[in-house]
This record gives structure tokens, sequence and C-alpha cells, in this order.
């Protein structure tokens, strides 16, 4: 009888024993991020880290937030934009997702490339120009970016800074060769390079734009939402510009056309309005 009680205690110990170690090892899974692995992130190259984050965090199934660009590689200053998509076109044959972009200075530039380090870029960059694919180039870095310099407490300055790269191309004949051109227009690369100036990985046609926002009404609109239309009748994404403000849009009308503002109350963009977007 004794040997039998003896047994009986020593299997009670085991099984809380076991319930103990379970129960420490769970607390251990769900351990809060302590502040030093905060910090690691930010000095990993995302200096905005807590910015992103909570965009992440809300998006509902199937939307891609947008990410920032690291180290990128300029090249080039053309005075005329049919030289800097051409050397753009050269570029992207060799798979490098590039784009030319009319400069604050009047001439025509190109980026590319999206580096975590600032060596990795370099190394690029160096290689490229030994091959004699490039000449003189420039590291941008990802702190020159106006996302870098926002908080969550003046998201304003950043959506006045992507109208005003936005504004940067009116009256140009928007040629960059967005890949919407086959749809007959060049409108998502107008928004993209808006976006990948400042420092945010928009991506590259009208329809992944549409998928990677946050729905916003209409009447919510704010400053740098992008807006989306069906220009070919249902409700397939077919074109998309970007809100100004005061019920006005910058875009790209089709290859070729000028970039100009129109009005979201005009009958057309009225009848063929599919939704707006927020990255913000």
């Amino acid at each position: 009888m004794q040997l039998f009680r003896l047994l009986t205690t020593m299997v009670q110990s085991s099984i809380i024993c076991f319930l103990l170690v379970g129960l420490l090892s769970c607390s251990t899974a769900y351990k809060p991020q302590s502040d030093s692995s905060a910090a690691a992130i930010t000095v990993s190259g995302d200096p905005i880290a807590t910015l992103i984050t909570p965009q992440q965090d809300l998006a509902p199934q199937g939307e891609q937030p947008l990410t920032t660009i690291g180290f990128a590689i300029q090249v080039g200053a053309f005075a005329q934009q049919d030289n800097a998509i051409r050397f753009e076109q050269k570029l992207k044959t060799l798979g490098l997702d590039a784009f030319s972009y009319l400069d604050d200075s009047g001439l025509y530039k190109v980026r590319f490339g999206d580096h975590s380090q600032y060596q990795a870029a370099r190394n690029e960059a160096e290689r490229l120009q030994a091959q004699g694919v490039i000449g003189t180039f420039f590291i941008v870095f990802p702190q020159d970016y106006a996302i870098a310099k926002t908080t969550p407490a003046n998201l304003g300055g950043l959506r006045f800074e992507l109208v005003k790269t936005a504004k940067r191309f009116i009256g140009v004949p928007y040629r960059w060769g967005g890949e919407d051109s086959k749809n007959g227009f060049d409108c998502s690369g107008l928004t993209m390079v808006s976006y990948r100036l400042n420092g945010l990985k928009l991506p590259r046609n009208s329809r992944a734009q549409y998928r990677a926002g946050q729905a916003v009404n209409k009447r919510d609109l704010r400053q740098g939402d992008l807006v989306f239309f069906a220009t070919k009748g249902g409700t397939r994404v077919t074109h998309v510009g970007m809100y100004v403000g005061d019920g006005k849009f910058i875009h790209a009308p089709r290859t070729g056309k000028t970039i100009r503002i129109s009005s979201l109350s005009s009958k057309y963009f009225r009848r063929t309005y599919v939704g707006g977007r927020t990255y913000l």
C-alpha cells in the first residue's frame, strides 16, 4: 500500500512539472518584443518602421502595404526626355527596376535599385560602371526621402510632397512607358514615380496599385491618395490619378498627351470612377 501511494505521488508530481514547463514555454513564445529589439529594427535601415508597421497590422487580407525604398542608384542627366527613356529601357533589359523622371533641375534622370546596405548599392553601381553600362552615378540614401522625415504627426507634409512631385510633370508629354501603356495609358507610371521619389515603393501598374491601398470614400479623399477608373467599361481598373484636393486629380490622360489636372465631377470621370485608395 505504501508503495502504491509513493507511485501515485510521483505520477502527480510529474504531471504538475509537465504543466509548469508547458506554461513557461508558452509565456516565452508570446513574450512581447523588447525595446532593444525595436531599436534593432531601426538600426537595420528602416528608420520609420514604426510608421509602416501599423499599416501592415491593420491591412485587410489581400492588401499589400507599401514598403520603403532603401539605397538606390541615380544616373544620367538628360536634356531630352527620349534619351532618358531609352536609357531606362536599356537598364530594364538587364533586369533592373529602373524608372526615369523629371528632376527639379529641369533635367531627366534615371533611378534603379533598392538595397538595404550602402555598400551593396555601391558594388552594383561600380560593377555596371566597369561594364560600361552606366557612367557617373550617385547613391540615394533612404534618409533623403520625404518618407524618412515623416512621423505619424506630420503625414500632411508627406501628402504635400507627393502632390508637389506629381505637379512637377504638368504639361509634360508623359512617355515613361508604364505597364498600363498597352491599354493606351501611361497613368500608373506617373503615380509610381511620384511615390518612389518620396521613398515609397508603389507597384508599377494601376491594378496592383489599387490592390495595395486601403479603400477611402470619395468624400474622404486627401492629397496624395490615388483615384481609379474603369475607362473601358465594367469595373476593371484601367486608369489612375493622384488626388490633389478640391475634387481634382492629376493624371496622364493617355500616351503622348500632356499630364494635367482634371475634375472628378466631370461626366466622364463620374461615370468611370471605381474608387479611391490611401497608402498613409
